[in-house]
């Protein structure tokens, strides 16, 4: 049976979940002054917020709703509207929330902490958040430590399925996928950002459920997107199109989308129908959007054999912003993301290309034909300002 079903929303079984979800989820990062002080503390406009955003989509047929403890106030928020403000019945929808523990015994506090927030007897799908890194996983997955924690209250009927999410290089999030440890993983991908795309097949082969981590935010900032994105992707917006391509291999099975106001269910409901192979007419777009790169130079070079480069310099993901601001005039996301670099953020590592730290780059580790340093330096020249960057994953 599937839990709130209503069309036109389009619904896929989460790998060996069995859970049939809904192909796009309610995510619980955004919700108004979400941030702002105790976590406990709900201001009357957030809660306003989270009902409406909740409400609107109970009412477009979604039945996932994901959360964390690292959301700052949205489990207490959804605790509150799901089951005070709306009095929604738990078998109508399914419940992720994710924690980032480092031991058993935290383990198990909290998510007795984070059951009381979510005012719910069971977690549906709990996932590890964040391995981000080499030492993530490990601590994540160590002998005795909070996976196998999570797995033991698996087995009590506290959680329904263990899974994680990932920020990491994709040899990391495919090691934790073979650990077999999970049911399901949250990962990004999305058009611009396909590096992870063997990490969805590979989830595929172990019948795991594959969530999309902010396809419309890390995606490109969709949502305020450049005139000439918008005029590639033309009818649809960037959203919609961008949804439909995650969502042309059954191998993905939903997709997070960050809704806090009502405009947004109403580009939503846009994306459908999404088809398995893309339509003849997203096809097409879709080459538009891949003719662009030819003319950005040196815009076939991706670099991915340099993700964790000594230097510090993240050089797959400075050529990535480089390619969508010359290619498809992305400005605004490329100059949010480069100037997140240097703050010592794990969820997004790197170093600016200054001249002293592209001195560090050993050049001839590229390929002759790459003029690497004069690519870097344009991004750094183009996309660094002296404005703080934005917080948030």
């Amino acid at each position: 049976m599937i839990r709130n079903e209503r069309a036109p929303m389009q619904y896929r079984r989460f790998g060996k979940t069995e859970r049939m979800l809904s192909v796009i989820t309610l995510g619980g990062m955004r919700y108004a002054h979400g941030w702002e002080g105790k976590r406990d503390d709900l201001p009357q406009d957030s809660i306003d917020n989270c009902r409406e955003c909740t409400e609107l989509a109970l009412d477009a047929g979604i039945n996932h709703i994901e959360t964390a403890f690292g959301y700052g106030k949205s489990e207490h928020l959804y605790g509150k509207v799901l089951n005070e403000e709306l009095n929604v019945p738990r078998s109508r929808y399914h419940l992720m929330t994710k924690g980032r523990p480092t031991g058993a015994s935290d383990t198990h506090k909290l998510v007795e902490k984070q059951l009381r927030a979510l005012r719910t007897d069971h977690i549906d799908l709990y996932g590890w958040h964040g391995i981000n890194n080499a030492r993530d996983f490990d601590t994540a997955c160590s002998k005795g430590g909070p996976v196998e924690a999570l797995l033991d209250l698996k087995r009590q009927g506290v959680i329904g399925h263990v899974g994680f999410s990932a920020h990491a290089p994709l040899e990391i999030i495919s090691s934790a996928i073979d650990t077999d440890y999970f049911d399901f993983v949250n990962l990004h991908y999305y058009y611009f950002r396909q590096r992870n795309e063997p990490a969805v097949t590979r989830a595929a082969q172990k019948d795991m459920g594959v969530f999309i981590i902010s396809p419309n935010d890390k995606g490109g900032r969709l949502y305020k997107p450049s005139k000439l994105l918008a005029e590639l992707t033309a009818p649809l917006t960037p959203i919609q199109w961008n949804a439909r391509f995650c969502l042309r291999t059954s191998d993905v099975h939903t997709l997070t989308f960050g809704m806090t106001a009502a405009s947004h269910f109403a580009e939503m409901r846009g994306i459908f129908p999404a088809s398995t192979p893309l339509s003849a007419r997203d096809q097409a777009i879709l080459e538009q959007l891949d003719a662009r790169v030819a003319t950005v130079p040196g815009g076939r070079y991706e670099g991915w054999e340099h993700e964790q480069d000594a230097s510090g310099i993240n050089v797959p993901e400075v050529l990535r912003l480089r390619r969508m601001l010359l290619g498809y005039d992305m400005s605004n996301f490329a100059r949010y993301r480069y100037n997140m670099f240097g703050t010592g953020d794990e969820w997004f590592p790197g170093i600016k290309c200054t001249e002293e730290n592209l001195s560090k780059l050993d050049a001839s580790t590229f390929p002759p034909d790459v003029d690497i340093k004069a690519l870097l330096r344009e991004a750094h020249e183009k996309l660094n300002t002296a404005e703080q960057p934005e917080t948030g994953h």
